[in-house]
């Protein structure tokens, strides 16, 4: 078999089964286990994989209650409130990004109790400038990964 693509190949297998074994791994995609080994461990080195982690519906234990939150915050000030908002563990993503608001924070709650005691305690440090919450009614995609195009031999 070629080596063509096969990084893209063992990605793909590895989103379909992230505790696929390494000779399953072979199996499937046609290489020997020593050549996984080796190139799974060289995407691991580059970056490329930074981990194996379950899919996890926090739904099903409990925390059914997603918001977006948007902040603005002083310009210089932004390491330090993103070093902050990164304790709250149900702040699941933070991004900076462009636009009106600095940072978007995706978070996960178990009820709108739990979302406004800790919405409140972010917005009391005085580097947040102005705030903006929406709840999410229904998440039709939600941590989507998808495989790597592999183009046609």
């Amino acid at each position: 078999m070629t080596y063509e693509n096969l990084d893209s190949k063992l990605i793909n297998e590895l989103l379909k089964d992230g505790r696929a074994s390494f000779r399953t791994l072979s199996d499937r995609v046609g290489v020997s286990v020593a050549t996984i080994s080796r190139h799974l461990f060289a995407l691991e080195d580059r970056g490329v994989i930074v981990g194996y982690a379950p899919k996890i519906k926090y739904e099903k234990l409990g925390y059914g209650l997603t918001a977006i939150i948007q902040l603005k915050v002083e310009g210089a000030r932004i390491p330090d409130i993103t070093s902050k908002l990164s304790d709250f563990n149900q702040m699941i993503s933070i991004y900076e990004v462009t636009g009106d608001y600095d940072l978007i924070i995706i978070a996960k709650f178990t009820d709108t109790e739990g979302m406004n005691k800790q919405i409140k305690a972010v917005l009391a440090d005085p580097i947040i400038k102005a705030s903006n919450t929406s709840v999410v009614l229904n998440a039709v995609v939600e941590n989507r990964q998808f495989e790597m195009e592999i183009p046609a031999v």
